[in-house]
């Protein structure tokens, strides 16, 4: 199947690594063309290599939580393939901690980047996409169900799926679709520090595998197939919804 990716520009956060840059590379694969951005210079650097050099991606070192980021990524997107079609919003994971116990600090610069950045972002592509386009946002599975530990993660993705819906009614009739996109467990840098922080890692990874239908974790190239399509034409009727990624680990229907 043609997804219709071929020239087409998407904006991608949090790209450096990871979920973002697995949807880097798939897009790329069809086609698009990508402008991936982290707060890591070298390392946004290092991703533009990787992914084919200037024809295929450029890179932008910049932090969501900084009000003037969304629009320095759209204006390197116009200067550079002087289109824009859509844009996939990931933010690196915020501390971990029981909600009970993170301090009033970490919140704070939690919402600031995870939340208020993501939402800033979002509205600010889909201002920008006057001919229709596509915005995921990478939220978690704990939209759905918390996740032991993860507190503030908890508390903010839930909330940024609503945001999700919103834009999508907002937006909709402008032809812009937003989708909330739940990855489960996925085998990414940062999950497998987490793996890495347990007593016993082997033992918290059959553990994990075992709650997954599947048995497995995910590979992050699996994640970004399924962020590529739903970004693409080919998901033109999908929008307003929350796809979890997780191997069937959610049981909500």
């Amino acid at each position: 199947m043609d997804l219709g990716l071929t020239d087409r520009v998407y904006l991608l956060t949090g790209a450096s690594r990871g979920l973002g840059f697995a949807t880097a590379e798939c897009l790329v694969a069809d086609g698009a063309r990508v402008v991936v951005s982290a707060r890591d210079p070298a390392a946004v650097s290092a991703a533009v290599a990787r992914l084919g050099g200037p024809q295929r991606a450029v890179g932008v070192a910049a932090d969501l939580s900084h009000p003037e980021t969304p629009e320095r990524l759209i204006a390197a997107a116009g200067a550079h393939f002087g289109r824009l079609d859509g844009a996939l919003v990931s933010v690196g994971g915020p501390p971990p901690g029981v909600a009970a116990e993170v301090t009033d600090e970490q919140w704070r610069t939690s919402f600031e980047t995870v939340f208020l950045g993501t939402v800033r972002t979002a509205r600010t592509v889909a201002a920008a996409l006057t001919g229709g386009g596509a915005i995921g946002l990478v939220l978690s599975s704990s939209v759905r169900a918390p996740i032991a530990g993860l507190g503030i993660s908890n508390g903010l993705r839930p909330g940024l799926a609503g945001v999700a819906k919103d834009l999508a009614d907002t937006y909709g009739p402008r032809g812009v679709r937003v989708v909330g996109l739940l990855p489960g467990r996925i085998l990414t840098d940062r999950y497998q520090d987490l793996l890495a922080a347990d007593s016993d890692p082997e033992a918290a990874r059959a553990e994990t595998e075992a709650l997954v239908p599947l048995r497995r974790i995910g590979e992050p190239a699996e994640f970004g197939r399924v962020a590529a399509f739903v970004l693409s034409p080919a998901a033109s009727y999908l929008t307003g919804i929350t796809l979890p990624v997780d191997g069937g680990a959610l049981r909500g229907l």
